[in-house]
């Protein structure tokens, strides 16, 4: 196979309604081993998509070969129907957002505004207008003429964001843009940006290792692992219902417990652990009877003491020990053959969860995601 070639003319690959097509995309750099793995991913035009997944899973190869900065090894991506696999970056016409701001330091900020439109030809007057109005957009007009340096974190951001916005391109990529900021800035920073996004409707590609950022920000989230897609949907899907124990595992935190498979119904399995406890959780894909599974339990989900025996779920755990979160307790229980099993309980009428305090923990089928265990490929 020719490297770099899927042997089929990009008109005919791309399909209608397809922005950015990846197709069988894949990248090595040293010629045995892959960090992304026959990749095939669709864009929708004026759609946020956010690339998670922890270090080394291939969500920044992806972004870097979206942009320009890497080739494929194998494989075709287009953009509106036009291949362009081997398109060098500043031909592309794409915006991008980085983590350092890359500004340039010697300039103001109209200057550094200015400068992608200087070398796309536009005229003086108009290079003013759009400035201007790039400037209004993320509410910094009053600091045009300040050098990068005499701004803060977040107003730098802000002005990385308007330059990638200015020359009003197609698609904007950023890559960890927010990961310099402090948590609580960096909260703002991401409302800011989908606000912006719901305005212009442009197009954004996003990659970060934050969940909760890609939970807040995107349309959909793909989840990267070992150079793949484990899943890619809505968050609030990914959230409530992932299809592989590594997405369960790894967005937002949750309780595992593993076992057998022992019933299987139509959405709805059984899973009962070695000691003996049976647990009906909401069914994902892959299971087989008799098959091992893994149920993710999240801590918000689940009841303590009062109720709990009214649910199809209940069994007794052990209090550890409990931290003040200020909206809600984190308690730490033994149970189910843990010591590290997790509830998010009410502040109010806490009292009783003391550590050594014998409670009921209990929670709904729709509660629990049984998932197969992956064994290592």
């Amino acid at each position: 196979m020719q490297v770099g070639s899927v042997g089929s003319d990009a008109r005919e690959i791309a399909r209608a309604g397809d922005f950015v097509r990846f197709d069988k995309v894949e990248k090595s750099y040293d010629g045995r081993t892959l960090v992304v793995r026959q990749l095939d991913l669709l864009v929708a035009r004026g759609e946020f998509l956010t690339l998670l997944g922890p270090s080394g899973s291939g969500k920044t190869t992806t972004l870097m070969m979206l942009a320009g900065f890497e080739t494929p090894t194998r494989g075709l991506i287009t953009l509106e129907g036009r291949d362009i696999t081997r398109v060098p970056p500043h031909k592309r016409g794409l915006g991008m957002v980085f983590q350092n701001y890359a500004l340039f330091p010697h300039m103001s900020v109209r200057e550094n505004l200015a400068f992608p439109l200087e070398v796309r030809g536009v005229s003086r007057a108009e290079i003013g207008e759009r400035v201007t109005r790039a400037l209004d957009m993320v509410r910094l007009g009053k600091l045009g003429d300040r050098r990068p340096g005499q701004l803060s974190g977040g107003q730098q951001q802000r002005i990385a964001l308007a330059r990638a916005l200015v020359f009003e391109p197609k698609l904007v990529l950023m890559d960890e843009p927010l990961g310099a900021l402090d948590k609580q800035l960096r909260e703002h920073m991401q409302y800011e940006i989908k606000h912006l996004h719901e305005r212009l409707g442009v197009t954004v590609v996003y990659v970060t290792h934050d969940q909760g950022e890609a939970l807040t920000m995107s349309d959909r989230v793909a989840v990267f692992n070992d150079g793949r897609i484990q899943q890619i949907d809505r968050p609030r899907t990914i959230y409530e219902h992932p299809d592989t124990a590594f997405v369960a595992q790894f967005i937002g935190e949750n309780n595992k417990v593993d076992g057998t498979v022992t019933a299987l119904g139509v959405g709805e399995a059984t899973v009962t652990t070695a000691a003996g406890q049976a647990i009906r959780a909401e069914a994902g894909p892959g299971l087989s009877l008799g098959g091992r599974a893994l149920v993710s339990l999240r801590p918000e989900r689940l009841s303590l003491a009062h109720g709990a025996d009214a649910v199809a779920n209940h069994f007794p755990g052990t209090v550890v020990e409990t931290i003040y979160h200020g909206d809600h307790l984190r308690v730490r229980l033994e149970a189910l053959g843990r010591d590290d099993f997790v509830v998010k309980a009410p502040v109010s009428g806490s009292e009783a969860l003391v550590p050594g305090r014998t409670v009921d923990i209990g929670w709904r089928v729709a509660d629990g995601r049984a998932l197969p265990i992956e064994t290592p490929a």
